[in-house]
């Protein structure tokens, strides 16, 4: 019996990554008004749903900066639809200090996210880092 409980777990642990959600992973935002961009870790948090904070920021050189939302929700509430599609969540833009109703697609190495507020919608591609 023990080694049956032994084998159980380690399938468990094995599939788990295979459980993962495509979105997993870090992300390189596009340049934003200043030339800055990031890098922000998508991952499933608590509450079932897909979210992101920034982990690393870097200047239009390239060049790593010390940035105060580096640890910050970016991308929160996404709710996976299938098929690389993610809706009814919310994005935070540090250039423009703007929370913004948002949605996400999934294209292979791209991800494409979109935010609107009053029916103004601003697009971002961002391409995966890890």
């Amino acid at each position: 019996m023990r080694k049956l409980t032994t084998f159980a777990a380690a399938l468990v642990v094995l599939a788990a990554p295979a459980l993962a959600d495509p979105v997993h992973g870090v992300w390189m935002t596009q340049p934003d008004d200043n030339g800055n961009f990031g890098h922000v870790r998508m991952q499933t948090c608590p509450d079932g749903l897909i979210c992101g904070g920034l982990v690393a920021a870097f200047d239009g050189a390239g060049q790593s900066m010390e940035s105060p939302n580096i640890g910050r929700a970016i991308v929160w509430e996404m709710e996976p639809q299938g098929d690389g599609q993610y809706r009814n969540g919310r994005v935070y833009a540090p250039d423009r200090d703007r929370t913004y109703s948002s949605r996400m697609e999934l294209r292979g190495d791209t991800l494409g996210v979109s935010g609107c507020v009053l029916g103004i919608c601003r697009e971002q591609e961002w391409t995966r880092v890890e």
